[in-house]
């Protein structure tokens, strides 16, 4: 559970930004989004493989 201390005087906005940085930060949406629907392993493994050939692709772009 996320708990964001309220400072005095501090504007609700503020305070509701720095709560969606700490959600962020922490991966739960991203892990529910992933617990939703099951993958196979070899399914995870093509997209982490496909990626790492796009970076890799923009990288030797930008060297040469």
């Amino acid at each position: 559970m996320l708990i964001i201390p309220i400072k005095e005087g501090e504007n609700i906005d503020r305070a509701l930004k720095r709560y969606k940085r700490k959600f962020d930060r922490t991966g739960t949406k991203r892990q529910l989004q992933t617990r939703k629907q099951f993958d196979k392993p070899s399914v995870t493994r093509r997209a982490q493989i496909q990626k790492a050939q796009y970076i890799q692709g923009l990288r030797d772009a930008e060297n040469v």
